[in-house]
């Protein structure tokens, strides 16, 4: 598959837009409405914070902007494809190229080191390059001198750190982080931000964040509030 960026006629890398898109779910007799006809673009190298309450819908969009869902009515285009029309494997070709995860629970496997985690995207590659590739990785958050730690020999900060060179080792242009501080505390939280800010500045990398904290969205550039499956506001903020 072959996938381009769009451009507006401002010159801006549109990577992503959504229009009136609806996310229904069906419990039993009863449909549950998640998104109720969002619209949103989302340009190249954007750091953006999506924040409300449990049940506004956040992690819904956020599924949906990682490819993880389909809408059940409207548009989504990621690079100019529109994800209702692609198949399940080109849905993970998107997922694996293009879009790195990072979970609040670090979803790290407890046996294995480091460099033994970052490399489980790499593990259908075929070229001699997946362990070059996941130390470096490690590097660009600060852990070259833990690769062969396990998960137990580590910090809550730097669990999350190896859950970030997980997200990086495929090159993404896309990071989405799900309540990425949420297990952290103030020290870590402040590491992990820094790192996060550092890959949009300096890397170019889009960030797309969900949180439910004030303090923490606060550091993003953009932040859209969520209520009730719709987007309440998004504001651009004093951090550009």
């Amino acid at each position: 598959m072959v996938v381009s960026l769009l451009q507006d006629s401002l010159g801006n890398r549109l990577m992503i837009e959504l229009v009136d898109v609806k996310k229904i779910y069906k419990m039993g007799t009863v449909n549950v409405t998640a998104l109720d006809g969002v619209s949103l673009r989302i340009d190249q190298g954007e750091f953006i914070a999506i924040i409300g309450a449990s049940g506004s819908g956040k992690s819904t969009l956020m599924n949906i902007l990682g490819c993880l869902d389909v809408p059940s009515r409207g548009k989504t285009v990621i690079d100019n494809q529109n994800i209702e029309e692609m198949s399940g494997d080109e849905l993970a070709e998107v997922r694996n190229s293009k879009i790195g995860f990072v979970f609040q629970t670090f979803n790290l496997l407890s046996r294995q080191t480091a460099l033994s985690n970052v490399l489980l995207p790499l593990m259908y590659s075929k070229g001699k390059d997946r362990k070059p590739r996941s130390e470096a990785a490690l590097q660009r958050v600060g852990l070259g001198d833990r690769i062969n730690h396990k998960p137990t020999q580590l910090s809550g900060g730097q669990q999350q750190r190896v859950a970030i060179a997980r997200a990086l080792v495929n090159n993404p242009n896309i990071l989405l982080a799900d309540e990425p501080t949420g297990n952290l505390d103030s020290t870590a939280t402040n590491e992990i931000m820094s790192i996060f800010r550092d890959l949009n500045e300096n890397e170019g990398i889009t960030v797309i964040m969900v949180t439910h904290e004030e303090e923490i969205a606060a550091q993003a550039k953009r932040i859209i509030s969520m209520k009730d499956g719709l987007i309440t506001s998004d504001i651009k903020t004093s951090v550009n």
